[in-house]
């Protein structure tokens, strides 16, 4: 189920590059800021209607242990109480992270992606991008103080391969690419930042209170450049892009990839984002109405392979489960109990296996 999330969630947004090209004309900040805040909207509406979808770790093992116990507590924690509802408030840490994270993997991704779609061809943006695996490949390893596994490392290579295979050659001029590795930055950065907080808050409220930062940081932005005083009413192919990229592209995908993050991990999740030029060369076609290239299906195949190599490693036990990056002080109490549950759990097993080889003796 995780990978499906995860895949889902991908082509999801594999898809958005090519409708992204719809939205060239129309105001960059203050239309990504639209859509930001019609998701936030959403988001908060389907974290309070629905709290335990989408939790934190902790918040569904216990949805009273998220609520500290007392008012010196919740100090400590950095973050307010939330007796009255039992869910989470992001610390004061855990917001620079998902300010962070509003500002390079989403803001910072979309602008870069539409400055890059106006120097270069999709298929030189999604190249570009599309070497994200290898460095979540490289990168999750690291943060978490191990290194990077032989086998998910070649996996990560052959997925960057099929990718290039994908997209092809295309034209592109030196903004564009400085553009499109600034969307690979935000691409990479948007899943890294994201592993920090979710064992605690949870994919819904991650997402939540990323896009409503994002909406914060675009205004900003377009009263710094004026931009703001350009606005004006999308035309109806606008309307229907930024509609996409509200409902499925942002509420859609951000739910499932944080939900399937949470449980695969950086490592073998990075895998998964080369689906996102497959998804891009599949809406491309489809928009177009023309068939991919021999080249192209060749690349696609390439693709599944390394995906099917790097998804069917056998994932370390001592980090199943366990963050990929710096938790706060409430994620490593949650850490701590997960262990000491973990330890109970072996040694009830091993109590078992002890019994039954003496009765069978």
């Amino acid at each position: 189920m995780p990978i499906v999330l995860c895949v889902f969630g991908m082509v999801l947004v594999g898809s958005s590059v090519s409708v992204s090209q719809l939205l060239l004309r129309y105001p960059l900040l203050t239309g990504q800021a639209a859509r930001y805040a019609v998701a936030a909207l959403a988001l908060f509406a389907i974290a309070k209607a629905f709290p335990r979808f989408g939790a934190g770790a902790s918040e569904s093992r216990n949805p009273a242990a998220a609520v500290p116990r007392s008012s010196a507590s919740a100090r400590f924690a950095g973050t307010r109480t939330a007796r009255s509802t039992g869910r989470p408030v992001p610390t004061v840490r855990e917001l620079g992270v998902l300010a962070a994270l509003a500002a390079t993997g989403m803001a910072g991704f979309n602008a870069c992606v539409l400055v890059a779609l106006e120097h270069a061809d999709p298929a030189v943006v999604g190249t570009v991008v599309g070497a994200a695996p290898l460095g979540l490949a490289l990168l999750g390893p690291v943060l978490k103080g191990s290194r990077p596994t032989a086998r998910i490392v070649a996996a990560a290579v052959v997925v960057v391969a099929g990718t290039a295979l994908v997209q092809g050659t295309g034209r592109a001029d030196g903004i564009g690419l400085l553009a499109a590795g600034g969307a690979l930055v935000g691409e990479v950065a948007f899943t890294v930042l994201a592993a920090a907080v979710l064992p605690r808050l949870g994919a819904v409220r991650v997402a939540a209170w990323s896009c409503a930062l994002a909406v914060a940081l675009l205004l900003v932005g377009a009263l710094a450049t004026g931009e703001a005083s350009r606005w004006r009413m999308p035309t109806g192919t606008e309307f229907g892009a930024l509609a996409y990229l509200a409902a499925l592209m942002t509420v859609g995908a951000f739910l499932a990839w944080f939900a399937g993050l949470q449980r695969l991990g950086v490592e073998r999740a990075g895998m998964i984002v080369g689906i996102m030029p497959v998804a891009t060369l599949a809406t491309a076609a489809v928009m177009a109405g023309t068939l991919p290239a021999p080249g192209q299906a060749a690349g696609v195949l390439t693709v599944a392979v390394g995906l099917a190599l790097g998804l069917t490693a056998v994932p370390n036990p001592r980090d199943h489960g366990v963050p990929d990056v710096a938790m706060s002080d409430q994620g490593r109490l949650d850490h701590e109990q997960w262990r000491a549950e973990a330890q109970r759990g072996q040694a009830h097993r091993a109590e078992r296996r002890s019994a039954a080889r003496t009765a069978s003796a």
